[in-house]
């Protein structure tokens, strides 16, 4: 019997060894993990932040080259309605399923209609048979 018991030491003894294995190896694989991602998410921002610039230098040139044959106010006034509009084809590019936001609120205000984002609510609280109506408050 105290061969049993000595096994079972053993026994508990690796099983706390293989977690902590197991748990040094997933959080290795984490960190690596994240080092790569937070990489890749510093080229993404390094990479919109040159778009952003590459963006403002274009209006910049386009408002000077307007401005040689129009007063600078109007030029900046084209310039600015060309990003307006460039920017509100990109918004309905992004999102071609759903062209007309405000439709789309409208339906999901009237309960049980497709496209809600939540179940409707009963208009009443469910009864259980097994629980007294009156609860346990109303006893004298």
């Amino acid at each position: 019997m105290d061969h049993l018991d000595h096994l079972e030491h053993l026994d508990k003894h690796l099983v706390e060894e293989l977690a902590q294995v197991a748990r040094e190896t997933v959080r290795d694989e984490l960190r690596e993990q994240t080092r790569r991602q937070r990489r890749t998410a510093l080229l993404y921002a390094a990479s919109g932040a040159a778009a952003l610039y590459a963006g403002g230098a274009l209006a910049l040139a386009l408002g000077l080259g307007l401005a040689t044959g129009l007063p600078g106010w109007a030029a900046a006034l084209i310039t600015a309605a060309l990003l307006g509009v460039i920017a509100y084809l990109l918004r309905g590019a992004a999102h071609p399923k759903h062209p007309h936001a405000a439709a789309v609120g409208e339906a999901a205000a009237l309960p049980g209609t497709p496209g809600t984002p939540y179940p409707p609510m009963p208009s009443e609280a469910p009864v259980r048979p097994d629980l007294d109506p009156g609860g346990p408050h109303h006893r004298a």
